[in-house]
């Protein structure tokens, strides 16, 4: 296995090992988890991908989340992001749930901060791609915690914030998330600085689903949270992917920020599926907790 780097000190893309041979292989599974270790977001290029092999790949790095309620993979291991009508095949509208879910895919996050079990990593797979936009942009939150100032990195090194879906959700339409999805998932806290066992490596974890930062007024996490996120996501420390046919993108949840970009939503298809995979004791989850809440 060979890796080829592709963003400014991040993301690489994987030669010579495919989603089968980690499947099959316990080195090539080693290896890959290695790679994802030290470059945050990894490209698989040319995959024959099925759903039953994205899935079979995600399982050999942790057990798998279910699609969240009121979602089109609900209740499977699959989130499925789609601007197409599955009843009828026509493209929806730009009120639409999914089409209003695509817009807050656009804001800044990384996956499932605002659940009880947090991901370490997500694998998307392109399915259908439209013929200009719908690329993913990626920023490295561990290149940014760096980058912070002495003081400030400390100030945040034993902070809190609480993070929570209807918050991301509220930003778009306030009637996108749910009675029932704000019922299933209610605000969490976690804290800010995530570190990765297997390097030692501390990395920023906030999301556009960051509501607010434990301690602080209302105004003041506001702004240190803006000010954050435009840090992580300054010009010139971003990656941008632009999707071909049989790609694959795996991505560390604890040291990322992600988002989609906009395309033609009226006027072409886009068909993406995502696995998502929870985060454990041996990522380093448990010292995110909060003595309390």
């Amino acid at each position: 296995m060979q890796t080829r780097m592709l963003g400014p000190g991040f993301g690489a893309e994987v030669l010579g090992v495919g989603l089968a041979d980690v499947v099959d292989s316990d080195a090539a599974r080693d290896a890959v988890r290695e790679a994802f270790d030290a470059y945050s977001v990894l490209l698989f290029r040319g995959q024959q991908v099925t759903d039953e092999l994205q899935a079979a790949f995600s399982r050999r790095f942790g057990p798998l989340e279910t699609g969240k309620v009121a979602s089109l993979g609900e209740g499977t291991p699959f989130s499925i992001l789609t601007n197409v009508d599955r009843a009828t095949g026509a493209l929806v509208a730009p009120d639409h749930k999914e089409s209003l879910r695509a817009r807050a895919n656009q804001l800044w996050h990384t996956d499932s901060s605002y659940k009880r079990e947090p991901a370490v990593a997500s694998v998307l797979s392109a399915r259908v791609i439209p013929p200009a936009g719908g690329e993913t942009e990626f920023a490295s939150q561990r290149l940014a915690w760096d980058r912070l100032p002495a003081e400030v990195r400390e100030r945040l090194h034993d902070a809190f914030a609480w993070h929570s879906y209807s918050h991301s959700r509220d930003q778009i339409a306030p009637h996108l998330a749910s009675a029932r999805e704000r019922e299933a998932m209610p605000p969490v806290c976690w804290r800010i600085r995530w570190r990765n066992p297997a390097n030692g490596r501390d990395s920023l974890y906030i999301a556009s689903h960051t509501s607010a930062i434990e301690g602080l007024a209302p105004a003041e996490g506001t702004r240190l949270l803006a000010e954050l996120m435009d840090h992580i996501t300054a010009e010139g420390h971003t990656w941008l992917h632009r999707w071909q046919p049989g790609d694959v993108v795996m991505w560390d949840n604890r040291s990322t920020l992600h988002r989609g970009r906009p395309w033609p939503a009226t006027d072409h298809a886009r068909l993406m599926v995502r696995t998502t995979i929870t985060a454990t004791a041996a990522d380093g989850v448990d010292a995110l907790r909060p003595l309390r809440h």
